[in-house]
């Protein structure tokens, strides 16, 4: 299975698995909301993931951008900037082992930003203004954005 569409709501996803499954292509939802807000102390977004099989990717890409014009749940899906691949995690952090434990305490202590991570180009971005990335951050960095090219 492979990610075509990441959503920051359930309902959202679940039109899309829907409006596919109509289409004859079949989809999963795969969710971690929870390990977000538990683990990473965030607020979930790009929680909510479609799913289809690997064959069906193409057909089901081409059906969601001839939809996503017309339709503004299947248009909410998020994408990253860069190649706009909707494989994409908040935070930026694998979900393996420990590294999980020793992020959440860099998030909750503002050391180090939340951002969005794209699998397929490896960028980095936020939604949050410069000045609310981390005061630490600017502190220890002045002058620099964690999630801009310079």
């Amino acid at each position: 299975m492979v990610t075509i569409a990441t959503f920051n709501e359930q309902s959202k996803a679940k039109h899309l698995r829907d409006r596919l499954g109509q289409a004859g292509i079949g989809a999963d939802i795969i969710g971690d909301s929870h390990l977000q807000r538990v683990a990473f102390m965030a607020k979930p977004r790009a929680n909510v993931k479609v799913k289809v099989n690997e064959d069906d990717f193409g057909k089901a890409h081409q059906l969601m951008r001839e939809w996503e014009v017309s339709d503004p749940d299947v248009g909410a899906a998020l994408r990253c900037p860069q190649c706009e691949s909707s494989n994409i995690e908040y935070p930026q952090m694998t979900r393996k082992f420990l590294t999980p434990a020793i992020a959440s305490i860099l998030f909750a202590l503002k050391i180090f930003p939340k951002g969005f991570y794209c699998h397929n180009c490896h960028f980095t971005w936020t939604n949050e203004p410069e000045g609310q990335i981390s005061r630490l951050w600017h502190m220890i960095f002045p002058g620099t954005n964690p999630y801009r090219e310079e």
